[in-house]
């Protein structure tokens, strides 16, 4: 149990049964003024890189192109990630509600899963763009039209909100017997299925069903997209040629292991960390949420020339 008996029977009386009460990090209280700090800074820094990037792509011309159109859809994605999830963790640390409705937890782990699912699906189509740019330079443009990318823009949209209804809805209707004391300052799927003292197979299974169908499916495509384009790359005869072709992919190979380790990581704990600490899962669990919204502008602009050059002359011209 995460909270002392004292702290479960100071809640349990006041709480409704439809609420849910959110954790920080237990023990540590009193250090809470001082833990926001941090917090409150990655929130604004995942707001203005991601705010930043979309106004970048928008306003140069030069950028209208298919791999920087994947990276809009990425941003976009992190920062709805971010701004998901701002209003109970910042509110949590601030002191200012601890509490939160069934049907608000419900709406958050819907969006949470489903923006995963989301940044997922976009690096799979940001390792497809590679894939035709190094593997079929000469038809990229024939490929990856407008059209082309509008239609993987709306299957994104389609396969990560769509998908998941079935399995978030059905959390209304489940009977939660025990302390309703979630694990992290946000809501999950898994964190509610833990309370629930119904039956939850159709969810545990719909739900490991859905990870292998996207996931794990996309981190297997997106192996695969690198396998022929190591293939490719090293089938060409100048050295220099493939070094600029591996360039190329170095900021979406980091943008996709600043995903995945975070959600493996906290898939391990879930599934094999109940002795651990409850600061280990609260940890893993702030991880997986911000990190890849926070790391995902730093590194595109530093790894992307022409993302970085529009961001120096950005800052430089509001100095001026």
């Amino acid at each position: 149990m995460y909270f002392s008996s004292r702290v479960i029977a100071s809640i349990s009386p006041t709480m409704n049964f439809s609420s849910f009460h959110l954790t920080g990090f237990s023990g540590l209280e009193q250090q809470y003024p001082w833990i926001s700090i941090p917090f409150s800074a990655i929130y604004a820094m995942v707001l203005l890189g991601n705010c930043m990037v979309l106004h970048v792509i928008r306003t140069e011309p030069s950028l209208h192109q298919p791999m920087f159109y994947f990276l809009a859809m990425l941003a976009l994605t992190d920062l709805c990630m971010g701004l998901s999830t701002v209003h109970t963790v910042l509110g949590t640390l601030w002191g200012l509600s601890q509490e939160v409705s069934l049907d608000a937890c419900i709406a958050q782990s819907y969006f949470i899963h489903g923006l995963s699912f989301m940044e997922s699906s976009v690096l799979l189509a940001m390792a497809f763009d590679r894939y035709i740019a190094i593997c079929h330079p000469l038809r990229y443009s024939s490929i990856l039209t407008n059209d082309k990318i509008i239609k993987i823009g709306v299957a994104i949209v389609c396969r990560s909100t769509l998908l998941i209804p079935p399995v978030i809805v059905r959390l209304k209707f489940l009977n939660y017997c025990h302390p309703h004391i979630l694990s992290h300052s946000f809501c999950l799927h898994q964190d509610l299925l833990r309370l629930a003292c119904s039956d939850i197979r159709f969810n545990s299974y719909y739900a490991l069903m859905l990870v292998i169908c996207t996931l794990l499916l996309d981190a297997v495509l997106i192996l695969f997209s690198y396998v022929m384009i190591l293939k490719s790359v090293l089938a060409i005869a100048s050295q220099e040629e493939r070094r600029k072709s591996f360039q190329t992919c170095i900021s979406h190979i980091c943008a996709v292991l600043v995903f995945y380790i975070p959600i493996i990581g906290l898939t391990m704990v879930h599934r094999f960390g109940k002795h651990l600490s409850p600061m280990v899962h609260v940890l893993m669990g702030n991880i997986y949420i911000l990190f890849p919204p926070l790391m995902n502008p730093i590194i595109y602009s530093v790894k992307t020339q022409q993302i970085r050059s529009r961001m120096l002359r950005l800052f430089s011209l509001k100095i001026h």
